[in-house]
């Protein structure tokens, strides 16, 4: 609160304006057809109708529409209808705007994605257990409807929770509970791994904090040792692939806080027994897409030539993708350490479904 009370209007009008025209930027550098003209009126309409209006933080409401545009964009890679629609979906129910007048100056189509936003918003888990039903019924109605009201919910929840620390201890609890329950598993379907992730790590954080912070820290700690390992396991895989002639990037993954707290509470093992804190990633370049599944095979059979292979751990998502569109090689083979590493192949064409989904 101190920190915009203490920013001239003028001020705070740069701030929202720079805000949006970072927006635009994204927008205008993705492979989007190029409708600046009504992405630019529905921000004008957002700013007019939430004028005067902070959010609890302090700050001016409208920065909430301007960053679920953001991400609706550059994180889930949707367009122009999707931009304006995230611009203007807390008019209707915040406002005295109607949808009627969405649509008089939008058109149908942004019209039908902010009514269905409307619909579905104030949290599925409303005060009474029949209104968290009949939310959640109108969720998945929405989601045959047009699956784009659905990644706006997704975005408009994850901005929410990366800005939860302004909100009451209670009010963190339930929205963390929530969207541990719903909204996580529903970015998994949808195939957000990105979005998925971040979501479990802050609904922890809010949920078991003590835990939250202990993890990390260790993390932290055992950083360096981690990373000897994994130069050790890596450098003959990449000499070899380079060998070959491959383009490729390989990276170590680190399991997400969250998903390393739930393997020590199921097999109920102390954070230094957690082996597989990471995985070895190799995301290779290849412009066609018949050659990927031989590329994946061949890279298979690099890694197998030099470590010793877990038999029963091999999963081939190429031949068969999963229903969200995933799709990648993973075996896992004992490291020089002694331990088990997985190890994950996919082209750049599958880690971007992987990491953004189908959108």
């Amino acid at each position: 609160m101190d920190q915009n009370s203490k920013l001239t209007s003028a001020d705070e009008d740069r701030m929202i304006d720079n805000a949006f025209q970072d927006v635009l930027k994204g927008y205008l550098s993705s492979n989007h057809r190029k409708k600046v003209d009504i992405i630019e009126r529905a921000y004008k309409f957002a700013r007019d109708a939430h004028k005067g209006v902070r959010r609890r933080s302090g700050e001016p409401y409208i920065l909430h529409p301007i960053a679920v545009a953001k991400i609706a964009n550059q994180e889930i890679g949707l367009g122009s209808t999707s931009i304006c629609a995230a611009l203007l979906h807390d008019v209707v129910e915040d406002t005295d705007y109607t949808v009627e007048d969405i649509e008089a100056h939008f058109g149908k189509k942004i019209a039908q994605l902010v009514a269905g936003l409307t619909k579905i918003s104030g949290g599925i888990f409303g005060d009474k257990a029949s209104a968290q039903a009949e939310n959640f019924r109108k969720l998945l109605l929405t989601m045959s409807e047009d699956i784009r009201v659905v990644l706006l919910k997704m975005a408009d929840r994850l901005h929410n929770m990366r800005t939860l620390d302004s909100m009451s201890p209670n009010k963190q609890y339930k929205i963390a509970g929530e969207t541990l329950y719903i909204y996580a598993p529903l970015a998994h379907r949808l195939g957000l791994f990105a979005i998925k992730t971040e979501l479990e790590d802050l609904s922890f954080k809010y949920e078991h904090p003590v835990a939250y912070a202990r993890i990390s820290e260790q993390i932290k700690a055992s950083q360096q040792r981690r990373s000897a390992v994994y130069n050790d396991f890596s450098h003959p895989i990449t000499q070899r692939l380079a060998d070959m002639g491959l383009k490729f990037d390989a990276k170590a993954r680190l399991k997400s806080v969250y998903s390393i707290w739930r393997k020590m509470e199921t097999k109920h093992i102390p954070f230094e027994e957690v082996y597989d804190l990471y995985a070895m990633r190799i995301i290779f370049e290849c412009d066609d897409p018949a050659r990927e599944k031989q590329i994946c095979w061949q890279i298979y059979s690099a890694i197998t030539d030099l470590y010793r292979l877990h038999p029963e751990r091999t999963r081939d998502w190429i031949s068969n993708p999963k229903a969200n569109g995933y799709q990648a090689l993973h075996l896992t083979v004992m490291g020089p350490d002694g331990n088990w590493i997985e190890v994950q192949i996919r082209s750049r064409r599958m880690d971007e479904i992987a990491e953004l989904g189908f959108a």
